[in-house]
């Protein structure tokens, strides 16, 4: 049977943050699962870097693992620091943007 998971270590205690590296000028991402109901990515944006306002066709919820990151939702800016999650919700125009280096984890629930 094919594993669902991918790029990510099994029945190893391990820190998400450390499964994604920063790189100079770059969003750099880590996909962990991707199918019709789930969408599961890392995320390492260097500072400055950023995803432009797009929208999703799911509810994501991002969880901020490192640094600090500022999450546009509807024209309306939150700082989101470590330990902190949001959600954006389905067919609302969102962005992403590094206030400093910033990793994310990035889960992504789209309707059956």
């Amino acid at each position: 049977m094919e594993n669902i998971l991918r790029n990510i270590p099994e029945t190893e205690v391990l820190r998400l943050s450390d499964l994604v590296t920063y790189a100079s000028g770059q969003v750099v991402s880590k996909t962990l699962i991707q199918n019709e109901g789930l969408g599961i990515t890392l995320f390492a944006f260097a500072k400055g870097e950023g995803i432009s306002t797009h929208e999703s066709k799911g509810d994501a919820m991002v969880t901020a693992l490192d640094g600090v990151g500022c999450i546009t939702i509807d024209g309306q800016s939150y700082a989101l620091k470590a330990g902190e999650s949001i959600v954006m919700p389905a067919h609302h125009p969102h962005a992403v943007h590094g206030t400093e280096n910033f990793k994310m984890l990035l889960v992504v629930a789209f309707p059956s």
